[in-house]
């Protein structure tokens, strides 16, 4: 009877590997899912600096609220690993407390790519005329200066990036794009389970494998979005780093 329990909860099934069935295929599919964003940052690769025009990631990236919006993101993977111990000792407010704060870090990190998307869209280039240096000017600082001609000071032009604008452009939001869903897919696995974690006999430490296997998946996007920091922004802006 004790076994057949245990088998009914999923935790210990006998299988030739050791593991569960359920976390097989988790890892089977966070496989897959690597090779899928490997294929899309390979292509984000290959056509750097291949853009005919602007704007180019020097134009358009705030390193600081990117930075700040991955720390977040950062600190949400060990609010899950914190949520996960205390599901396994039985601590169940602790548990739905740590995977609150998951939870909202994870939609304050969508809210700074939707913040950022919309900024990305929206820029705008400021050139004043009268300090003019083209040496020290973006392509884009260069080509909006051509309306600097006599009597004007200041020249303001919105040259917003859209998928539409440049190879960049198209690279980039599909990259980054791919990632917020992943994330936002995240965000509802995971509010579920803590919605569920109120309702007797669904989210117990007897069956902490799916809490498990969304911490998994928590934890990869974590890890993509780490690699995509490092090769898009900070490679983008400081070619040499």
């Amino acid at each position: 009877m004790a076994q057949a329990t245990i088998t009914e909860h999923g935790e210990h099934e006998p299988t030739t590997t050791g593991l569960n069935h359920r976390k097989m295929l988790m890892w089977a599919f966070l496989g897959s899912d690597c090779m899928f964003f490997g294929s899309l940052i390979a292509t984000y690769l290959v056509y750097k600096n291949k853009s005919l025009a602007g704007p180019i990631p020097e134009d358009v990236f705030s390193i600081l609220l990117t930075s700040v919006s991955t720390f977040v993101l950062l600190m949400s993977s060990m609010s899950m690993v914190l949520a996960y111990a205390a599901l396994t000792r039985g601590r169940m407010k602790t548990f739905r407390i740590w995977l609150a704060s998951t939870i909202i870090m994870g939609a304050t990190f969508v809210g700074f790519q939707v913040f950022e998307f919309h900024a990305f869209v929206n820029h705008e280039v400021v050139v004043e005329c009268d300090h003019i240096n083209p040496a020290d000017l973006t392509p884009v600082e260069l080509e909006v200066s051509a309306g600097c001609v006599d009597g004007v000071h200041e020249v303001e032009k919105v040259v917003g990036l859209t998928p539409k604008t440049n190879l960049f452009g198209s690279t980039f939001f599909t990259l980054t794009g791919f990632h917020g869903a992943h994330v936002t897919l995240g965000l509802i696995w995971l509010t579920s389970l803590f919605l569920l974690s109120f309702k007797k006999g669904m989210v117990t430490p007897e069956k902490n494998l799916d809490v498990d296997l969304a911490a998994l998946y928590w934890h990869f996007v974590d890890v993509v979005w780490i690699i995509i920091f490092t090769v898009v922004y900070l490679f983008g802006v400081f070619p040499g780093f």
